[in-house]
């Protein structure tokens, strides 16, 4: 089980394969031994332990050696799972090497393992996502190339609003995605260090060997080193879950659009068909928005786990009871479900569907009340804005009531014709004539996109 706060049967629906795999329970554990294995050959290469306990040490580091079961019901009395894992460590070295067995987590303390692993095990989930941003961003950047001069209804408070081009929205799901990458790149960097500072921050029983097995420590691990043990400042982890809970919202945002724009009455956009998404267990003719379902089931859940997080920082003197406790699930399963929502929205991203015909039939909907705002302005240069807005306000009530074209019902309106002849009528009616600066927004946001993410090895 991946995280125990989402069944099994169910992690495969919200979430990605490559989440799944970086979050196995014996992944996470082969983490903790990761970093035993590497606290040995630090400091056997500082002169803390003997140069020849490490190599035992790390030998035994190996997670298929150990019975998770056991440990999991050992941890219960302990308190956590390092305690049990540093006992079952050194009866295994001790079996090839009682000396080195004396070694095994020499000068330092279960939250140091813990944390440390947990650092490593958020720079692998951060590594996961990127390969479905890239997707993602690529996608609806391709997409708002192709569309950027296709007229579509821009919608506010779910009513026809204005025309918009259907690029800008678009590239608007691009760039936002895009600055969700830039905030994962920047917490990868900075958030995610060593912790060490054995059992009070102090590291007091390496003596004066502290600092020098801390530098080889992170060395090995390829983590940055802090100014100082963090035990119980955990706004590094705030900020990796506010940052991994802000994509949730983004995938969250564009897949309300989806499922919207996928509304029989609507039908603008569609989630990529393939054999047996979306079919309904009754309703052979049903085409259900599972993909944008499942992102914006995540998009619910995880704002409450990462406030979680952020509800930890409140953490006691050196060493927290209960709140540091309180990370150890809620992490795994917000990795889950971020890997989940971006997974269905780089899908969306890669085989979107748009029936540009539907989208002009829906402009023409109002019988063009969605140009209302062109003509108004218009007329206010003439007679005056409030004026104006008033004018077309009632004839657009007329229209509403009579059920006739507003163009029509303007150009028997004198007040209107007094002032525009039909041709500048008539071109007013031409949604795309009213963009204003909707092509350099879109030109803005697809620039303001970085590279993808670089490759790791």
């Amino acid at each position: 089980m991946a995280s125990p706060l989402i069944p099994s049967m169910l992690t495969p629906l919200f979430s990605s394969p490559a989440m799944r795999a970086v979050v196995d329970d014996r992944v996470r554990l082969q983490r903790m031994l990761d970093v035993e294995a590497a606290l040995a050959r630090a400091e056997a290469a500082i002169g803390v332990i003997p140069a020849a306990a490490a190599d035992p040490i790390v030998k035994a580091c190996q997670a298929d050696r150990y019975d998770m079961a056991a440990l999991a019901d050992a941890a219960v009395p302990a308190g956590n799972l390092v305690i049990p894992l540093v006992k079952a460590l050194t009866a295994e070295v001790a079996k090839t090497d009682a000396e080195a067995a004396r070694y095994v987590h020499w000068g330092t303390t279960s939250q140091d393992i813990i944390d440390t692993a947990l650092a490593l095990e958020l720079r692998a989930v951060l590594d996961a996502l990127a390969p479905d941003l890239d997707r993602a961003v690529d996608g609806f950047t391709k997409l708002a190339g192709r569309n950027r001069r296709q007229p579509a209804v821009a919608r506010t408070w779910l009513q026809h609003a204005l025309p918009m081009p259907f690029g800008l929205k678009l590239a608007g799901y691009a760039a936002a995605l895009a600055r969700a990458r830039e905030r994962l790149r920047r917490v990868r960097r900075e958030a995610l260090v060593l912790q060490f500072g054995g059992a009070a921050g102090t590291l007091a029983a390496l003596n004066d060997r502290g600092l020098d097995v801390s530098e080889r420590f992170a060395a090995l691990l390829d983590l940055p080193l802090p100014d100082a043990p963090w035990h119980t400042h955990r706004d590094r982890l705030a900020d990796v879950a506010t940052s991994l809970a802000i994509l949730a919202g983004t995938c969250g945002k564009i897949a309300r659009d989806i499922s919207l724009l996928m509304q029989t009455e609507v039908a603008e956009a569609f989630e990529p068909a393939a054999a047996g998404k979306g079919d309904s267990s009754t309703m052979p003719h049903k085409r259900n928005p599972v993909g944008a379902a499942a992102a914006l089931a995540a998009a619910t859940m995880v704002p409450n786990l990462a406030a979680t997080i952020l509800a930890a920082q409140t953490q006691e003197h050196e060493r927290a009871a209960g709140a540091w406790q309180a990370e150890w699930p809620v992490f795994p399963a917000l990795s889950l479900l971020v890997s989940g929502a971006l997974a269905a929205v780089a899908d969306i991203a890669g085989g979107l569907e748009l029936d540009t015909e539907r989208m002009r039939t829906n402009l023409d909907a109002t019988q063009g009340l969605v140009m209302t705002e062109a003509i108004s302005f218009a007329l206010a240069g003439k007679i005056g804005k409030q004026a104006a807005h008033d004018l077309l306000e009632e004839d657009s009530r007329k229209a509403i009531a009579e059920k006739r074209h507003l163009e029509n019902v303007l150009a028997e309106d004198p007040r209107v014709t007094e002032h525009l002849n039909i041709i500048e009528l008539a071109r007013l009616f031409e949604p795309m004539s009213y963009q204003g600066a909707a092509q350099t927004f879109i030109d803005r946001l697809i620039a303001s996109i970085p590279t993808r993410t670089p490759k790791r090895s």
